[in-house]
Order: structure tokens, then C-alpha cells, then sequence
């Protein structure tokens, strides 16, 4: 474990986005709460609906994307919160590394996501979205399966309109009360639709920066 001056100095501001990858090809986004000695604390990913899957003691990377690079810091999940709002602790199994390879960030969110299997069709908005996958909120209750395929269209602004078709991964109802339910849909992309995805995420990510540097 790494010194807890190393894990200030490396680790992003508080408050800063972070990415839990928690499964190959596909990570949830967080954000960085605090940091205590040689832990640090996140918040505890929305689309985690079953808490059972994550324990304790459970070995995960996380990583942040400063520009031009994506710093990536293996964990270890030491603790999670038992009460609203949510926090995990994580502490760091090693020194936070630059990568080459290339995650796949989660970004954007508001625009119209039209979901259709063999029995209807229905129409949500966007929340985030991925090379690996998109989560969205649909207002009405509406029976899915984990598991199932679904077919997905969702405008992108400036990239344009995508296509995928997808399987659900996560169905759970929505937070704070809010009608509805948050569904994650993970999906392969062929390049074509990597790029325009990508176009997106990245459009956003700068607009991101720019609203935070306005209100700094």
C-alpha cells in the first residue's frame, strides 16, 4: 500500500469524477468524496443495485482522466456506508500508473433514448453512456429482465444518432424517490460507433471542464 502523502498528492481534487471498473469493459462513474490517511472515499455507484455482489475485500481498478491520459489506481474496497448517501472506502494496492490502454469513460446525458424488445417499445433519457454501455431513466415502470436483449437508439448531438442492440445488465428502481426506473444496457461497438460515441463523451468532457472553471 502506498504512503498516505503519495495517495494526496497522486488522487484527483475532491469532488472530481472517478471510474470504478467493475467488470470488463464497463465501468460506473463516482466521484471522489474524500481522503483519510491511506484510504480515500467514493460514491457508491447508482448502478450497483445488488449490494451483495460488492464486499468487502473486493480488488478493483479505478481511474481518472486528467487530458491526453488516463491515470489508473488498483483498490481494494475496505468499507461501505450503511446509511444515505452511499460512500465506499477504497484504499490503494499500488502506486496510481499512467494507461495506454483505452477505458471506456461515461459521460453526456439528457438526450432522448428511444428501447424497443419483441413486446413494445418505450422512450427514456439519457444518463450516461459508454463504448461499453448506456444508462438511461425510463419515467414509467416497465417489465425488464436482466439479461434480456433490448434494441437501442439515442441521438448524440453533433456525432449524430447510434443504433445498438444490447443486453440489460442492471434494472432497478430510481433514487430519491423520483418516479421510474434506471436501466444499464451494455453493448459491443464496432469502430464506426466507438468513434461517434467517443466524439460525444469527449464534447462533453471539455464543456464539463469549461463549467467548471466558469464557477471556480
Amino acid at each position: 500500500m502506498i504512503a498516505s502523502a503519495s495517495v494526496a498528492t497522486e488522487l484527483p481534487a475532491i469532488g472530481a469524477p472517478m471510474f470504478l471498473v467493475l467488470g470488463e469493459g464497463l465501468n460506473f462513474r463516482s466521484r471522489l468524496e474524500s481522503i483519510d490517511g491511506d484510504t480515500f472515499t467514493v460514491a457508491a455507484p447508482l448502478e450497483t443495485a445488488d449490494p451483495a455482489e460488492i464486499v468487502p475485500g473486493h480488488l478493483f481498478d479505478v481511474f481518472w482522466a486528467p487530458p491526453r491520459t488516463r491515470i489508473v489506481l488498483p483498490t481494494r474496497l475496505v468499507a461501505i456506508s450503511e446509511q444515505a448517501p452511499y460512500r465506499w472506502t477504497l484504499a490503494p494496492m499500488e502506486a496510481p500508473r499512467q494507461s495506454n490502454r483505452r477505458e471506456f469513460v461515461r459521460g453526456g446525458g439528457g438526450a432522448v433514448v428511444r428501447l424497443a424488445n419483441e413486446d413494445r417499445a418505450m422512450e427514456g433519457a439519457l444518463l450516461d453512456i459508454s463504448e461499453g454501455g448506456l444508462r438511461c431513466w425510463i419515467d414509467e415502470p416497465v417489465k425488464l429482465t436482466v439479461g434480456d436483449h433490448l434494441r437501442a437508439a439515442v441521438s448524440l448531438g453533433d456525432a449524430g444518432e447510434v443504433e445498438m442492440t444490447g443486453t440489460i445488465l442492471t434494472v432497478r428502481d430510481a433514487p430519491h424517490g423520483d418516479p421510474g426506473q434506471h436501466v444499464v444496457l451494455t453493448f459491443n461497438s464496432e469502430e464506426s460507433l466507438a468513434q461517434m460515441i467517443r466524439l460525444y463523451v469527449m464534447t462533453w468532457e471539455i464543456n464539463e471542464r469549461r463549467l467548471s472553471q466558469d464557477a471556480a
